[in-house]
């Protein structure tokens, strides 16, 4: 059994061991322009929010992008590969897989090599992995190369307001969808999935007055929250068996969703065929979760994505998208 599966049967999702925080202060990462590659994979919502947020506040040409297949190779082990490159080699790095990276940077290293990968490109290390802090960084210590009017994701005097929203939204959704989907269980899945569904209903009536999670303005949290909504009914309804509801049966949820995706940063940067084709072929937690022949829905109807939201009425603003701080 995993090492993420507790005795009775409830998941609990590892922890990052490379957390150094970014800044200028003695021991921390040094903020440099063309020092660090982030490595991501289109299905993983962890990584997709750190490319949203890089992309948002014009990261691109300071941190290299790396991308991996969404399909896990056939290895005896958990892993990622750089398959999609030319020679299956990442171009900068020159590794087939992301656990080459991993091990390269802890030679006893034992857990699931996982993206968001932040390396070193001097020493092909992964110096950062911490996908709940990543984009704070991103929002704060980096802001010396965020692009001219930049908006502010992580505005200072909401930021407490901010993180105890994300701590609900990671533990009780973002991560709650994993809880149903890895439980071995009966009672440790149906307390994740009673938790789950009392949380969308808690943030349908949140949205049911505002045009965000904060008002009239994306921040953080928005990001947090949108990445799950976007795999909610492509994926975790029924891969991981969250469907008492699906995203297109809460009207503000569904609403807030589509919104955020027709903004720059959001919608182009989401792969719902790469996301299907993932946890459909790839989501587990042990190489030796057996491997029948396996059918990727056709299915769900993905034309409403396309639709307006219409939920302008809701802001102060007529302005059709929305970043605080953005000029």
């Amino acid at each position: 059994m995993s090492k993420e599966i507790k005795s009775d049967g409830s998941f609990s999702r590892q922890k990052a061991l490379f957390s150094i925080p970014f800044g200028s202060n003695p021991g921390e990462l040094p903020i440099e322009k063309d020092r660090y590659r982030l490595i991501w994979a289109k299905p993983c919502p962890w990584s997709h929010r750190a490319v949203i947020v890089r992309k948002i506040l014009g990261l691109e040409d300071v941190i290299s992008l790396g991308e991996v297949d969404p399909i896990r190779p056939d290895v005896p082990r958990i892993d990622w590969a750089f398959s999609l490159d030319k020679n299956e080699v990442d171009p900068v790095l020159g590794m087939t897989y992301l656990s080459e990276i991993y091990l390269s940077t802890d030679p006893n290293y034992e857990g699931r090599s996982t993206v968001p990968a932040v390396v070193d490109i001097k020493n092909k290390k992964v110096v950062h992995n911490d996908y709940f802090t990543l984009t704070n960084y991103f929002e704060t210590v980096w802001s010396p190369f965020h692009k001219e009017n930049a908006p502010d994701l992580y505005p200072e005097n909401l930021r407490s307001e901010i993180d105890a929203l994300n701590d609900k939204i990671y533990s009780d959704v973002n991560n709650g969808v994993y809880k149903c989907g890895f439980s071995r269980s009966q009672d440790a899945y149906e307390d994740a999935y009673d938790t789950l569904f009392e949380r969308l209903d808690e943030l349908e009536e949140r949205l049911s007055n505002q045009r965000f999670l904060f008002g009239d303005f994306i921040t953080d949290a928005d990001v947090r929250l949108y990445v799950t909504l976007a795999r909610f009914d492509v994926a975790y309804y029924s891969a991981f068996q969250a469907n008492k509801y699906r995203l297109i049966d809460y009207p503000n949820l569904w609403g807030y969703a589509r919104d955020l995706y027709h903004t720059p940063g959001f919608g182009d940067t989401t792969d719902f065929e790469a996301i299907k084709r993932h946890y459909y072929t790839s989501a587990r937690l042990s190489p030796d979760s057996k491997k029948e022949d396996i059918i990727i829905p056709k299915g769900p109807d993905l034309s409403g994505w396309d639709e307006p939201a219409e939920r302008e009425y809701l802001s102060k603003s007529t302005e059709k998208f929305l970043i605080h701080g953005e000029k």
